[in-house]
């Protein structure tokens, strides 16, 4: 055990990725030393940042507690905390459940941990964070919380209302991190298009991408986690007007069939959204689309499962990943739905959406194969650099190999490529 070692450990998304910087930040500038997500923990503190989304997610967490719990009780640890969605959700039965937790925090309240830590919140590091990711890019949360009720979803109950960030707060926070190194942004919220709606009494994304655009140094901006109703289309226009706003579209679609999306309380048809992703095709030439979909939603008839098929292979997302509904206790599928479709028969629909994506995803990746891209070295792997396209965000789309010769790439820096070759999923490229 190292005296004055803290190790966070974080779960789930990037939008818990950014708390847990800004609360290692915070601790460092409290004399603590930190690590993130060791797998070797060696401080006398741990801190484990918790998710509390789906069954799978609670269950990690869970599972996380518990080993810490265990390393405290063989006296390779002396203090565990505890923050984040999970402890949020299930505060009081988490104290009754495991009490060998120091204390539980719940996703907004991790600041008092410092105070019972014997230290304090300080003030001018309030937008400062400790980076996690590789120096050259960095999550950017713009807002908490989200005001859609979708029948599925536990976040609202988690997270609460919808909480926009002041933009200038914001900006100031680009501009650190890019004195800091950082050109590339990938912008996350629960909900992304409802942001400024609360402060500003209108949609204000593309207006804060715009100011974002313009200040020096912001090399990628890329936006994640949109939703299709009332979606601001003067974002077209800043994506086409500013080469730094990547053409890439984070939009989680969820179903297609009108049955669904009335039943999962999407507020937008059918009609709608072929409208919509026309809308971004032509007013966005090259734009790559990823989704989100579902399968097995109380409801969901075989022939709801055939449209969302056929809208797979209409569309040929660029980018898709779908998972099976599970039951969340409070939302509002669980308390006036049946979970009625077996889980075996949800996982076949699960795999069989996943191998038509599958297929497209690979003949999209073969189509490039000839064309040159601007690519973002990210780290180097064996032989190989690994580097995105505008296309790619980091650790959940494709990437780029370029074999090591004789000219040494940096790491952080930016080359031209041209793709010789392609798999399923990865590209393979030669410098220019």
């Amino acid at each position: 055990m190292r005296k004055n070692t803290i190790d966070i450990v974080t779960l789930g998304c990037s939008k818990n990725l950014v708390d847990s910087e800004k609360l290692m930040k915070q601790l460092e500038a409290n004399g603590y030393k930190v690590t993130h997500d060791s797998e070797n923990p060696q401080g006398e503190i741990a801190v484990i940042n918790t998710c509390g989304f789906i069954g799978d997610a609670k269950e990690e967490s869970i599972n996380m507690i518990l080993e810490f719990c265990q390393a405290k009780e063989e006296g390779k640890l002396r203090k565990l905390y505890v923050m984040g969605c999970l402890s949020e959700r299930y505060l009081q039965e988490l104290k009754v459940e495991i009490p060998q937790v120091d204390k539980f925090y719940g996703k907004f309240n991790w600041n008092e941990l410092l105070a019972d830590l014997g230290k304090t919140y300080q003030a001018d590091h309030a937008i400062e964070r400790h980076l996690t990711t590789p120096k050259h890019y960095a999550y950017l949360k713009i807002s908490e919380g989200c005001d859609r009720k979708c029948s599925y979803c536990a976040i609202p109950i988690i997270t609460g209302k919808h909480i926009s960030r002041p933009m200038e707060e914001i900006l100031d926070e680009v501009r650190l991190l890019v004195s800091e190194g950082v050109k590339e942004f990938q912008v996350i919220a629960q909900e992304l298009t409802y942001y400024g709606v609360d402060l500003y009494k209108k949609q204000m994304l593309p207006e804060l991408i715009e100011q974002m655009a313009a200040i020096p140094g912001v090399e990628w901006i890329r936006l994640h986690y949109a939703y299709p109703a009332h979606f601001p289309k003067e974002l077209f226009r800043v994506m086409r007007e500013h080469p730094n706003v990547c053409r890439y579209m984070d939009i989680a679609l969820q179903h297609i069939s009108d049955n669904m999306l009335q039943k999962m309380r999407r507020h937008v048809t059918k009609e709608e959204t072929y409208q919509l992703i026309e809308e971004f095709r032509r007013e966005v030439p090259g734009i790559h689309l990823r989704t989100t979909l579902m399968v097995g939603h109380p409801g969901e008839t075989e022939a709801d499962f055939e449209e969302l098929k056929e809208f797979v292979r209409k569309v040929r997302f660029d980018r898709m990943g779908a998972f099976a509904y599970s039951e969340e206790e409070g939302t509002y599928a669980a308390e006036h739905y049946e979970d009625e479709i077996p889980h075996e028969l949800k996982q076949q629909r699960l795999d069989e959406l996943m191998a038509i994506q599958q297929e497209i995803s690979a003949e999209l990746s073969h189509a490039k194969i000839g064309q040159e891209f601007k690519v973002m070295i990210d780290r180097k792997e064996g032989e190989y650099y690994i580097g995105r396209t505008e296309f790619d965000s980091p650790e959940v789309d494709p990437e780029v190999l370029i074999k090591e010769g004789e000219k040494h790439l940096r790491i952080g820096h930016f080359y031209q490529v041209r793709v010789y070759d392609a798999d399923d999923f990865d590209l393979y490229a030669s410098l220019i």
